[in-house]
């Protein structure tokens, strides 16, 4: 497993903590998923729905293949140990990753604006500056938007132990930062 991929997991595991209390549970995922979807006023019912079932299978997938003690309680040991095995998550990411993506194109024309892609990032709490830089890693077109393809593979490339160098390392903050 690649540093870069653990100092990625360490930042989605704090962000996705979004009670502060050290530990995942439901409650976070339902947190976070009324706040992503908040940011998204203007896209459908149905991908905000979609965006609340990836969250719930996101805490699911997790509280499945974690929770043995069923304290419905899941540390960072535990949820590394989870999404940085494909075999186990991937499936997972994937539908995060592409609800996600499509909440991002409320117009369905398989693009998404600056405006409201970084809305969604710091709605999850990615460092506004750290999103730009992303977006701008993304090669967005003249128009200042990128392919919603695009974007759902950065997400999947973020949760790839094996990776290194990938554009979602731009999210993690130096350590001087």
């Amino acid at each position: 497993m690649r540093a870069e991929a653990t100092q990625r997991v360490a930042l989605v595991f704090s962000l996705l903590d979004a009670n502060g209390n050290g530990v995942l549970e439901a409650d976070d995922f339902t947190l976070m998923g009324d706040r992503v979807v908040a940011a998204a006023s203007a896209s459908s019912d149905e991908a905000k729905n979609a965006m609340r079932a990836a969250f719930e299978q996101y805490w699911t997938t997790l509280a499945d293949e974690l929770d043995s003690d069923g304290d419905q309680l899941i540390t960072f040991e535990e949820y590394s140990a989870c999404v940085l095995s494909p075999e186990r998550f991937d499936a997972t990411v994937t539908a995060f990753a592409e609800a996600l993506a499509a909440l991002g194109d409320p117009d369905g024309d398989g693009l998404i604006e600056r405006p409201l892609f970084v809305d969604l990032m710091t709605a999850i709490g990615f460092r506004p500056a750290n999103v730009h830089a992303l977006f701008d890693a993304y090669e967005p077109t003249s128009e200042d938007r990128v392919a919603v393809p695009t974007w759902a593979e950065g997400i999947k490339d973020y949760y790839a132990p094996e990776k290194a160098g990938t554009t979602g390392d731009l999210l993690v903050p130096a350590a001087s930062a």
